[in-house]
């Protein structure tokens, strides 16, 4: 296989230990990159196995994708997971703090043993402060970030003002976090040092609201109610929703030859974004009853046509039948037991002409334990 082909992370082997989704994540994404890397499973196997929905006897769908790429060995004990761990160049692992000095996982241990591995903590609250010891889950994690007193907004919370703070679906913190490890990750391999990653998933969601953060600096507390730009966000049309964001002067423009060069949007009062905003509202109203007249498809072609920043929201039947989706080749068949091929996204990021290929499915339990037949040192 070419390098191209194999992805830029080729030759690289990570040894992820990990018992949630943003340290699978994160090594989902280097595995799409082209790195060997191993789960490093108790006899039970990762509880990510275990979690629904289930896709078919047995086979976990968040699992399935969190794993497709990777390889899998049973580790009972601190022997067999150092045995694994050596030869390593990167080591993910979710352990929590207080049990990770009796599996010789802690920063120094693994440090003295591996000087030159990049070794990339992913817990709730980072492995070091006065949370390091603390335990959460995504809907957790999404309120300590912030990022849950700020929803429902826009039209949702035009509909349904009375609704009270929500968890985004899926696992929208872990996933922030598993980027941040990636990104940690590799710059420290680059330095070729050995260095220790502490990504904290609060940090990384935390991150997401960074406008929110700046204008708390700048005294204003922002609420679901009126975070929101100030026109635009999720628009009716007349068979779907589409997202829209206008920040640049230029894409208004656009949204005005897009509707047609209305009278109401030739108004002196609108020439300039400041007061724009002040007549958010004013604008939504239009926006939206403009759109209702429309299906999402015209609208959509049309708004590409004239730089305007409008999506559709497609099912996820859609979304795999999509024309842009095939023509890059995200989704790869991937052979599961008992379901045959399933569509599986590949990679979100490419770096070619050609989507990076997806090369395995998730591996069964224990499939690689050949892995485990190389030497390795005494456990320290």
């Amino acid at each position: 296989m070419n390098q191209a082909a194999a992805g830029p992370l080729e030759g690289i082997r990570v040894v992820e230990r990990s018992a949630g989704v943003a340290a699978a994540a994160a090594g989902r994404l280097l595995a799409a990159m082209g790195a060997e890397v191993v789960l490093a499973e108790d006899p039970a196997g990762t509880p990510l196995r275990r979690e629904p929905p289930f896709i078919g006897p047995g086979i976990s769908a968040l699992f399935a994708y969190l794993a497709a790429g990777k390889r899998s060995v049973v580790v009972d004990g601190a022997t067999a997971l150092h045995r694994l761990a050596d030869g390593a160049d990167i080591l993910i692992d979710d352990t929590p703090v207080e049990d990770r000095v009796a599996l010789g996982l802690d920063p120094a241990a693994v440090r003295r043993r591996y000087p030159r591995i990049v070794h990339v903590s992913v817990l709730p609250f980072g492995a070091s402060g006065p949370k390091a010891g603390w335990r959460g889950e995504e809907v957790n994690l999404i309120h300590a970030s912030g990022e849950g007193y700020l929803l429902p907004n826009g039209l949702s919370v035009e509909l349904f003002p009375d609704r009270p703070p929500l968890k985004i679906h899926g696992h929208f913190a872990c996933w922030q976090a598993g980027v941040a490890a990636v990104l940690g990750a590799l710059s420290a391999l680059w330095s070729s040092t050995g260095q220790f990653v502490d990504i904290s998933v609060q940090d990384a969601a935390l991150a997401v609201g960074a406008f929110a953060i700046q204008r708390l600096g700048d005294g204003e507390v922002e609420h679901r109610t009126t975070r929101s730009f100030r026109f635009g966000g999720v628009i009716e049309c007349r068979d779907g929703y589409v997202e829209l964001l206008t920040l640049e002067d230029r894409q208004w423009q656009g949204l005005v030859k897009l509707m047609g060069d209305p009278d109401w949007a030739a108004d002196p009062a609108l020439a300039d974004p400041v007061s724009r905003s002040a007549k958010g509202k004013e604008i939504n109203a239009r926006i939206r009853a403009w759109a209702l007249q429309h299906p999402v498809a015209e609208l959509v072609a049309r708004a590409q046509e004239l730089g305007v920043p409008m999506g559709r929201y497609n099912t996820p039947a859609e979304i795999l039948a999509g024309p842009h989706e095939n023509a890059r080749g995200i989704f790869a068949p991937v052979a599961m037991l008992g379901l045959g091929p399933v569509p599986v996204l590949s990679a979100p990021v490419r770096f070619g002409p050609d989507a990076l290929p997806l090369r395995r499915g998730p591996p069964d339990l224990g499939a690689d334990q050949r892995l485990l037949a190389q030497p390795a040192a005494e456990v320290a």
